[in-house]
C-alpha cells in the first residue's frame, strides 16, 4: 500500500526503501531477512506494538545519497510514536579514482612522458565543466596523432592519425555534456578498430583498413588540456587512465601554473562571502554568488532590494497560480516540499522564517499580512501608539495571539529590523540588534498554519472576513519604506523589482519605487560576535521532523546585515581618527610653545664644524676624518667601556 513513511535524497526524489534494503524494494532489512517481528509486515516498526521495536541498516545505494528530509506519519495517534536517527554520510573508494586536476584558465595544461600506445590505446577518464569546447588531451608524432576533445556541449571527438589519414569519431548526446555533472570518456584503438563512448551511450566503432599503416608512432609529450594554441580544457578531469595506468594528475598539478590538485573548487575557500543565505556556484576560474533564494542582490548577496510605499499603496504575492504544484513554490524548509501530487492550498506550514526592514514616521499600519484559504493569518503591525505587535491565529483559540513589542516606538523615522521565527508552538522575535525573545502559543491553539494563500505588504486587499484591529490599521495604509522582505524563502518585494520566475505571482496598486531607505544604517550599535545571537560559525542541522534525534551536522551561516558590520567599522575608524587629529594638535601646541620660549632674544651664532662635514656621513664621522687622532690605531688600554 501507500507508505506513511519515506526519506528524501538526491535529486528531491522520495524513497521506500530503508537500511539493509535496495532501490524499488518496499522494504526494511528484516522484510528481505524474513526475520520481522509480525511475519506479515516488512520492517519490525510496522508490527505496532506496544514495546519499541527498531529497523536499522545502512543505505549504501549513492546515486540516491545523502538523505535529506526524513518524513514519518501515522505518528497522531495514542500509542503511536517514533524516533529517527540519521548518521553521517561516510565515502570510501579508491584513490586513483578519484585523482582529479582542475584547469582554471584556457591556456593551463599538464604534460607526461610520451604515451606508448603504437598498436593498441584504451583510454578513459571523467570530465566535468560547464565550457561548450576544449582539449582533453594530445599527443602528436610526426604526422601521426591522437586526441580527444569536447568539440561541443553534445559533442565528444577522438580523433587519431596513424599514416593512412585523419579518423575521426564522434558522440553526440541528446543532452548537454557542460551542465557541470561527472561524464564518463572511454576510447579504444588497436589494429583492427576504434571505439568511443560517452556514459551509457551507443558505442561508435569505425574499422581499421585492411591495408596501411597500424602503428602509432608518437614523439612529443602528452599534454592534458590546451596544447598547440588551441582552446584548452576548462574543468575538472579525474580517473586518467591510459592503457591501464592512472596518471598522477594531482601531483603534477601541485607543480603547475593554471592547474590546481583536486576538485573542490573555489567555494570551499571563499563561499563564506556569499552572505544572507546566498549559494556558491563554482565557475572555473572563480566563483559567483547566487542570491535567487535570498531577499538580497549584488555580486556577494549583500545589497538590500527594497522600496518606497506611499500612501494606498499596495503589494500582493501570491503564494500558487491555478494548478501550480507545491514541489515548485514552497520552501524547502517545509516539510513537505518533496511532494509534487499535493497543490498549494492542502499544504500545512509548520514552521515560518519572517524577516524585513521597514521605516515609518506614521502610525497604525500593516506592514505585513499573510492571509490564507482558512480564518487563518499572520500580522506584523505598528500600533496607533508607534509600538510593533506579531498577530498570529491558527485556529483553537477565539482570539489571534498577540505578541507586542511596547518598550520603543517604531513610527520614529528610524529603519528597524524585525525577525520572527516558528518551529511548532516556539516563537522567537528578534527586533534590531536587541536579544531575541522567546514566546509560546497557547496551549488550546493550532500549530499548523493551513493553506496560506497570499502575502500582502503595505495594506490587505483580501477577499472575505478579515480581523477588526486589522481592518482599521488597514486605512489610509503603509507610508514608508520596506528592505529585504523574505518569508521563508520566497521574497516578495525581490520579485517585482528584478524579473524573476515568480515575478507573475506579484500584483502592485500604484507605482512601486525601488529604495534603500528602509535598510538604512542603524542607529543602534552592532553587538559583539560573542553576544551576537545571530552570529554563529556553525549550527546543527536536523532533518525536517526536528522532534527525531539526527546525526547529521553540517556548516551554515545565518544571515546578517554585512553593511550595518561595516558602519560599525567606519564608526571605529572615525574613533580612531579623532584621538590621533587631538595628539597630532597636542604636538603642533607644545612645538610652538618651544619655539617662542628659544626665541625670546635675537641674536647669531657660529658653529665650528669639521671640515668634510658635508660629505661625511654623519658628526662623528666628520670628526674622525679630521682629527689625526682618530686615524691612529687606538690602544686596547685607552678604549673606555660602558658597564
Amino acid at each position: 500500500g501507500n507508505p506513511y513513511t519515506w526519506w528524501v535524497g538526491k535529486a528531491n526524489e522520495k524513497h521506500y526503501y530503508w537500511g539493509g534494503s535496495g532501490p524499488g524494494i518496499q522494504k526494511c532489512a528484516c522484510g528481505i531477512e524474513r526475520n520481522c517481528t509480525d511475519p506479515k509486515y516488512y520492517c519490525n516498526c510496522d508490527a505496532d506494538y506496544k514495546q519499541w521495536r527498531k529497523d536499522t541498516g545502512m543505505l549504501s545505494y549513492k546515486e540516491h545519497l545523502p538523505v535529506s528530509q526524513v518524513v514519518v506519519g501515522d505518528v497522531d495517534r495514542p500509542g503511536s510514536e517514533a524516533k529517527v536517527s540519521v548518521g553521517p554520510v561516510r565515502c570510501q573508494g579508491d584513490r586513483n579514482y578519484w585523482n582529479a586536476a582542475s584547469f582554471v584558465t584556457s591556456s593551463s595544461y599538464l604534460h607526461f612522458s610520451t604515451f606508448q600506445g603504437e598498436t593498441s590505446a584504451d583510454i578513459s577518464f571523467y570530465f566535468k565543466t560547464s565550457a561548450s569546447d576544449g582539449v582533453f588531451l594530445e599527443n602528436l608524432g610526426n604526422t601521426d596523432f591522437i586526441k580527444l576533445e569536447l568539440k561541443s556541449a553534445v559533442e565528444v571527438s577522438f580523433s587519431f592519425d596513424v599514416g593512412n589519414g585523419p579518423v575521426e569519431i564522434v558522440v553526440r548526446s541528446p543532452n548537454h555534456l557542460n551542465d557541470d555533472q561527472w561524464h564518463r570518456v572511454n576510447a579504444e584503438r588497436n589494429v583492427k578498430q576504434a571505439s568511443l563512448q560517452v556514459d551509457q551511450l551507443p558505442v561508435e566503432i569505425r574499422k581499421a583498413p585492411t591495408e596501411g599503416h597500424t602503428r602509432l608512432e608518437l614523439y612529443s609529450q602528452l599534454y592534458v588540456g590546451a596544447a598547440g594554441g588551441q582552446r584548452g580544457f576548462l574543468g575538472c578531469i579525474r580517473s586518467l587512465r591510459m592503457n591501464g595506468v592512472t596518471l598522477d594528475l594531482e601531483e603534477r598539478a601541485k607543480v603547475t601554473p593554471g592547474v590546481k590538485p583536486g576538485c573542490s573548487g573555489h567555494c570551499t575557500s571563499y563561499g563564506m562571502y556569499c552572505a544572507n543565505g546566498g549559494k556558491c556556484v563554482e565557475k572555473y576560474n572563480g566563483y559567483s554568488c547566487d542570491c535567487s533564494r535570498t531577499a538580497y542582490d549584488g555580486p556577494f548577496c549583500i545589497k538590500d532590494v527594497g522600496a518606497f510605499f506611499e500612501e494606498g499603496m499596495w503589494l500582493r504575492y501570491n503564494f500558487h497560480s491555478p494548478g501550480t504544484s507545491m514541489k515548485d513554490l514552497v520552501s524547502r524548509t517545509l516539510l513537505s516540499s518533496s511532494d509534487a501530487e499535493i497543490t498549494v492550498p492542502d499544504l500545512n506550514l509548520n514552521k515560518e522564517e519572517l524577516s524585513f526592514s521597514f521605516s515609518t514616521t506614521k502610525s497604525p499600519c500593516v506592514l505585513l499580512y499573510i492571509s490564507s484559504y482558512t480564518p487563518d493569518f499572520m500580522a506584523v503591525l505598528v500600533k496607533p501608539s508607534g509600538n510593533l505587535q506579531i498577530r498570529y491565529s491558527l485556529g483553537g483559540t477565539k482570539e489571534p495571539y498577540n505578541i507586542d513589542v511596547d518598550h520603543r516606538n517604531m513610527a520614529n523615522g528610524q529603519p528597524h529590523t524585525v525577525n520572527v521565527t516558528r518551529n511548532g508552538r516556539d516563537i522567537m522575535l528578534q527586533l534590531d540588534h536587541y536579544p531575541p525573545t522567546s514566546y509560546s502559543l497557547p496551549a488550546a491553539s493550532d500549530i499548523q498554519f493551513n493553506s496560506p494563500k497570499a502575502l500582502f505588504l503595505g495594506k490587505v486587499i483580501e477577499i472575505g472576513k478579515i480581523d477588526q484591529d486589522i481592518y482599521k490599521y488597514n486605512t489610509p495604509g503603509f507610508t514608508g519604506c520596506l528592505s529585504r522582505v523574505q518569508f521563508n524563502q520566497i521574497a516578495p518585494l525581490k520579485a517585482a523589482l528584478r524579473p524573476t520566475n515568480a515575478s507573475s505571482q506579484v500584483h502592485i496598486q500604484g507605482e512601486l519605487v525601488e529604495s534603500n531607505c528602509g535598510a538604512s544604517p542603524l542607529t543602534i550599535p552592532p553587538m559583539s560576535a560573542a553576544t551576537d545571537p545571530w552570529h554563529l560559525d556553525s549550527v546543527s542541522l536536523l532533518s525536517p521532523p526536528e522532534s527525531f534525534h539526527s546525526l547529521f551536522t553540517a556548516s551554515a551561516d545565518f544571515p546578517y546585515n554585512g553593511q550595518a558590520i561595516g558602519d560599525g567599522v567606519n564608526r571605529n575608524s572615525a574613533i580612531i581618527g579623532g584621538v590621533i587629529a587631538v595628539v597630532i594638535f597636542t604636538i603642533l601646541c607644545t612645538l610652538v610653545f618651544l619655539i617662542r620660549y628659544m626665541f625670546r632674544h635675537k641674536g647669531t651664532y657660529h658653529t665650528n664644524e669639521a671640515k668634510g662635514a658635508e660629505s661625511a656621513e654623519s658628526a662623528d664621522a666628520a670628526i674622525m676624518n679630521n682629527d689625526p687622532n682618530f686615524t691612529e690605531t687606538i690602544d686596547e688600554s685607552k678604549k673606555e667601556w660602558l658597564i
